[in-house]
C-alpha cells in the first residue's frame, strides 16, 4: 500500500510540475509577443490622481460631488496626457492630439463625460449605464429617448472611462458598482417618490444594472429599480478572461510591461478607447462570478420572483459577451417577473447563408429550442430565405405558439449579423451609424469605413475596422423601450 501511495505522489508530483512548466511557456511565450505590439503611449502608463474609487462612494456623495472630481480628472488628462504628445504622435487618427479632428474637446459633444437630461416636466428618472472602455456617448440616444417620454435621464460616466485606457489598469469592477449606487440616488431623488425608476444598462452596464437590483432583494439600502433594460449584457465572459490575470503576471517587469495589455492599439475613436488592458477582463470575470453566485442566492431563496422586469436585446452572435450566458445563467431562472428577451439573428437570406460558418447555421435552434418560458421571447430574424426583409417572431410567456410581424425592415447590403458594439447605435449615430446625418461636424465615421487593400498593413485589424457599429433594426428597439417606458410603475408589460 504504502508503495502504490509513493507512486501515486510521484506521478501527482510530476503532474503539477508538467502543468506548471506548460503554465510559464504559456506566460513567457504571451509576454514576448505582448513586446511586439509597440511601445506603451503616456496614455497607457499615466496613473489618474484625481479618479474616485469605491471607498470614497459612499451614500454621503452627491453627483455634483462626483462631477466636480470629474471636473479635476479631465484637467488632469489635459495636463499630463494631451501635452506629453510627442511631434511623432501628433496625427489625424490619435484622439490626445488637443488640436486633432478626433479630440473631444474639439467635437461639438463631449461624449466622454457625465450628462444629464431633463424634459421640461420629469414624470419618471432612468439612470443610463455604459459598457467596458466606452463613455456614456453610447447612451445618448437611449437617453433622448427616455427624455422625450418625460423621465430625467443620467448618463454617468464609470470610473476609469473616458479618459485614457492606462486608467483601466487600476479600476475594479466595485469602484463601478459604487458610482451606479451614487447615480441610482440621485436619479430617485429627480423622479420623486412613486415615479417610475429605470435603470439602462449596455454591456458591461447591463451586468452592473443586474448586480445592482440583485443587491436590494438581498436588503441593500438603495432605491428599487421598476425596469431594468440590458443592452448586449455583459452577463457571462469566457473562461480567457478569468485567465486574462494570470497571462499579465510579468507585467511587473519593465521589459514586459506590455503583457498587462491584451491590446495595445492607436486610439482614434474619440469616445471608445481601443487598447484593452488584462485588468480590465479580469474585472468583468469577478463581476460576472459575483452575479452568478447571487444570482444562485436568489433562486435559492425564492426572492428571484421579486426582480423587476426586464427587456433585454442581444445578438445572436456576440465576440465580446456570451449570449447563451444571457439565456441559461439569468431569463431561465427568472421565473414569471414580466421580463422580455430580444434576440437580433443572424442574416440567414440566400445570398449571405452559404458564407455561415456550420456552428451559426443552428445557433439559434440549439440556443432556443422550443418550450414553454416564463418571459416573452422575440426574435428578428428574415422573412424567409430568400430576402432580406425581416419580422418579429414573437412567443408569449408561458406559450410555445409565436406571432409573426412583419416590421418593415430588412438587411442592409452585405451585413451578415449585428456585433456586441452595434445595438445601442442607430444608424444615423454621426460617429458610430451607417448613414450618417446630413452636415455632420465629425471627420470621422467609423460606420461607414469599407477598407480594401494588402493585408498586414493598416495599424488596426482589419476585422476591427469592418465590425458593425450600429444597429439596423434601432426603430424595433426604440419602439419597444418606449412601450417599456410608458407603462405605470407595478405594471406589466
Amino acid at each position: 500500500m504504502r508503495a502504490l501511495f509513493r507512486r501515486l505522489l510521484a506521478m501527482s508530483v510530476k503532474a503539477a510540475a508538467g502543468l506548471a512548466i506548460v503554465l510559464a511557456t504559456i506566460i513567457l511565450v504571451r509576454a514576448f509577443d505582448a513586446r511586439r505590439a509597440g511601445p506603451l503611449e503616456p496614455w497607457h502608463t499615466v496613473e489618474l490622481e484625481s479618479e474616485m474609487k469605491a471607498g470614497e462612494l459612499d451614500e454621503k456623495v452627491s453627483l455634483s460631488h462626483y462631477l466636480a472630481r470629474e471636473e479635476i480628472l479631465f484637467r488632469e488628462v489635459k495636463a499630463r496626457v494631451e501635452s506629453a504628445v510627442g511631434p511623432e504622435d501628433r496625427v489625424p487618427a490619435n484622439r490626445y492630439w488637443s488640436d486633432g479632428p478626433l479630440s473631444p474637446a474639439s467635437l461639438p459633444i463631449d461624449g466622454n463625460r457625465t450628462f444629464e437630461l431633463v424634459p421640461e416636466k420629469i414624470r419618471g428618472g432612468v439612470l443610463l449605464v455604459h459598457g467596458l472602455t466606452d463613455s456614456p456617448y453610447s447612451m445618448r440616444r437611449l437617453a433622448e429617448i427616455y427624455r422625450d417620454l418625460g423621465y430625467y435621464a443620467l448618463a454617468l460616466r464609470m470610473p476609469g472611462h473616458g479618459t485614457v485606457p492606462g486608467a483601466l489598469t487600476a479600476s475594479t469592477w466595485r469602484d463601478w458598482a459604487a458610482a451606479v449606487r451614487v447615480g441610482a440616488r440621485h436619479v430617485r431623488g429627480r423622479a420623486g417618490a412613486g415615479a417610475p425608476f429605470h435603470i439602462v444598462g449596455y454591456s458591461n452596464g447591463g451586468a452592473l444594472a443586474v448586480d445592482y437590483a440583485l443587491d436590494v432583494l438581498e436588503g441593500a439600502r438603495l432605491p428599487r429599480p421598476d425596469r431594468l433594460v440590458l443592452v448586449s449584457p455583459m452577463i457571462g465572459v469566457t473562461r480567457a478572461a478569468g485567465f486574462a490575470r494570470v497571462l499579465g503576471l510579468l507585467g511587473v517587469f519593465p521589459y514586459f510591461e506590455t503583457s498587462r495589455w491584451l491590446d495595445v492599439m492607436p486610439e482614434y475613436i474619440p469616445f471608445k478607447y481601443v487598447s484593452f488592458p488584462v485588468n480590465a477582463a479580469t474585472q468583468t470575470a469577478a463581476l460576472t462570478a459575483e452575479i452568478r453566485s447571487k444570482t444562485a442566492r436568489a433562486v435559492e431563496s425564492g426572492s428571484i420572483r421579486s426582480l423587476p422586469p426586464i427587456l433585454t436585446f442581444v445578438s445572436l452572435v456576440d465576440a465580446t459577451v456570451r449570449t447563451e450566458a444571457t439565456v441559461s445563467d439569468l431569463y431561465d431562472r427568472l421565473g414569471e417577473t414580466g421580463s422580455e428577451l430580444v434576440v437580433f439573428d443572424v442574416n440567414r437570406s440566400a445570398g449571405v447563408r452559404p458564407f455561415l460558418g456550420r456552428q451559426e447555421e443552428n445557433h439559434l435552434a440549439r440556443l432556443l429550442p422550443r418550450r414553454l418560458r416564463p418571459y416573452r421571447l422575440s426574435i428578428v430574424t428574415n422573412s424567409g430565405p430568400g430576402t432580406d426583409e425581416v419580422v418579429e417572431r414573437a412567443v408569449a410567456a408561458g406559450s410555445e405558439q409565436a406571432v409573426v410581424r412583419p416590421l418593415g425592415l430588412s438587411w442592409p447590403r452585405n451585413v451578415y449579423s449585428l456585433s456586441h458594439v452595434a445595438l445601442p447605435f442607430p444608424p444615423d449615430d454621426p460617429l458610430f451609424g451607417g448613414e450618417p446625418p446630413t452636415g455632420n461636424a465629425l471627420q470621422i465615421q467609423l460606420g461607414t469605413l469599407q477598407p480594401r487593400g494588402e493585408r498586414s498593413i493598416l495599424a488596426v485589424p482589419v476585422e476591427q475596422l469592418m465590425r458593425l457599429t450600429w444597429n439596423p433594426f434601432f426603430p424595433l428597439l426604440e419602439e419597444r423601450v418606449r412601450e417599456w417606458a410608458t407603462l405605470p410603475a407595478g405594471a406589466t408589460p
